[in-house]
């Protein structure tokens, strides 16, 4: 059963927000180690339209880290994503230089409050939504904000980056 507090759980995700002053909800789950999808996990324990979750993915353009977020139910196109970035090619970031660089674990990547902040693009469909949901930090646990104040804490820029 899925719990919705409105502080947070001090994750650097929540830490950033409380800070920026910025409203969200935070919304664990119990997290399964088996699942094959986190953001489909997230979606279906919260009871949430997969549409409105969002998976954080780094990504390699041109041999730089930069982040991308997409509907938990859409795969990131690469193409697009180096091409929203002014990059030629992009690639999936190998796992441990993505929890190296963020200080969170695969499946628990937020895209707020990493250790370096990252050239990141959401995609576009987040405007469709008054509140998107996003991982907050670790595995079983998702915060709810506008898509405003997502693209304000990130310093994002959005793109049509999903397929």
């Amino acid at each position: 059963m899925a719990k919705t507090k409105q502080t947070g759980q001090g994750t650097p995700a929540t830490v950033a927000l409380t800070k920026a002053g910025l409203p969200f909800t935070t919304h664990a789950y119990e997290h399964d180690p088996a699942a094959k999808s986190y953001g489909l996990e997230a979606a279906e324990a919260l009871g949430l339209a997969p549409e409105q979750v969002f998976k954080t993915l780094l990504v390699e353009v041109d041999g730089k880290l930069a982040v991308g977020v997409v509907p938990v139910d859409r795969q990131l196109d690469l193409k697009a994503v180096a091409a929203a970035l002014k990059g030629k090619k992009a690639v999936m970031a190998d796992p441990a230089a993505a929890e190296r660089t963020t200080g969170y674990v695969v499946g628990g990547i937020s895209p707020i409050g990493q250790k370096r902040p990252l050239p990141t693009v959401i995609d576009t469909t987040a405007t469709d939504h008054d509140t998107v949901y996003v991982s907050g930090g670790r595995r079983g646990l998702d915060l709810g904000l506008s898509p405003t104040d997502l693209i304000t804490i990130t310093s994002a820029h959005t793109a049509p980056i999903a397929r």
